[in-house]
């Protein structure tokens, strides 16, 4: 048997990635979202997944999933469109400044755009194109990942519902980078019935083989959590000079809702805004220690 027949094989003989194949196929596109989420939950977490009684924080966000779906959400979690909803909130020099939308590939004006710039889809996670120098741009290459994601309904992927009415376009932003040389760090705060509590930094998520994430405590020390399929920061980072004023804006950005993740980054000592993310990895997020599941679950109160 040829070694890449074997390894298809493999492939689909374990499960999650059997399930991961069917998927992408359509296989479970009239599933209820209920049915489906319960069936993934149990492949990926190894657990059946308690909507009666959830407790653990990945529980819950499936719970919110299935019965929390204000129409906003959709407008948050648009790439796009959620540049003037938080512009509106807190201001819009938080704002990445955009160069340009459209529909499809063909239609990006690239004479217009400017030597280094980051191609993005709306709707999704992952449909990202970063051009540090337009002349070495493989533009095909380019093309089928954009194309790829523009196809890719990323709602059915985990049952994300306000990802399910994003419209699908192509959106170009200035390239961001520190003067220093300090690579660009994320700063993804996890803000529990509208209060900050913890946060977590991540670089270099380009590439996941070499990416780090390490969660991190308000006043800035390590956090007992941790991911497992990252590896964490060997020391900790520089305190952000602008920590203060991010924890205050993501309080006032995830006021109403029960939780939500919101992120900024700080560059050149200033505030931008990146994204809000309601379901962290599809509500299966990977913790290292099973407990801390349980732990992050107690902060999130359904009781309202």
């Amino acid at each position: 048997m040829k070694p890449t027949v074997k390894k298809a094989l493999k492939f689909l003989f374990k499960k999650k990635y059997r399930q991961n194949f069917f998927a992408v196929r359509g296989f479970y596109n009239k599933m209820s979202d209920e049915k489906y989420l319960k069936m993934r939950f149990k492949t990926v977490m190894g657990k059946e997944l308690d909507l009666e009684n959830p407790k653990t924080f990945n529980e819950k966000l499936q719970w919110l999933k299935l019965y929390d779906r204000k129409p906003i959400y959709t407008t948050m979690v648009d790439k796009y469109a959620v540049k003037q909803y938080v512009a509106e909130r807190i201001g819009d020099e938080y704002i990445i400044p955009t160069l340009g939308v459209w529909s499809s590939f063909d239609e990006i004006d690239f004479d217009s755009l400017p030597e280094r710039f980051v191609l993005k889809c709306t709707h999704d996670s992952g449909g990202l194109v970063i051009v540090r120098d337009k002349a070495m741009l493989n533009r095909e290459k380019a093309r089928a990942k954009i194309e790829r994601s523009l196809k890719r309904d990323y709602y059915l992927q985990s049952r994300e519902w306000p990802y399910k009415n994003v419209p699908r376009k192509i959106l170009a932003e200035v390239y961001m980078e520190n003067e220093n040389g300090v690579p660009l760090r994320d700063y993804k705060f996890y803000c529990f019935n509208g209060e900050p509590k913890f946060l977590y930094i991540s670089e270099g998520l380009e590439n996941h083989a070499t990416a780090s994430i390490s969660f991190v405590t308000l006043d800035w020390q390590f956090a007992p959590y941790e991911r497992s399929d990252f590896k964490p920061f060997e020391t900790l980072p520089p305190k952000p000079e602008k920590l203060e004023d991010m924890i205050f804006l993501a309080k006032k950005l995830s006021d109403g809702c029960d939780f939500l993740r919101v992120d900024f980054y700080q560059i050149n000592g200033n505030i931008y805004f990146s994204e809000l993310t309601f379901f962290p990895c599809g509500g299966m997020l990977p913790f290292r220690e099973k407990n801390h599941d349980c732990e992050i679950g107690e902060m999130l109160n359904l009781s309202k």
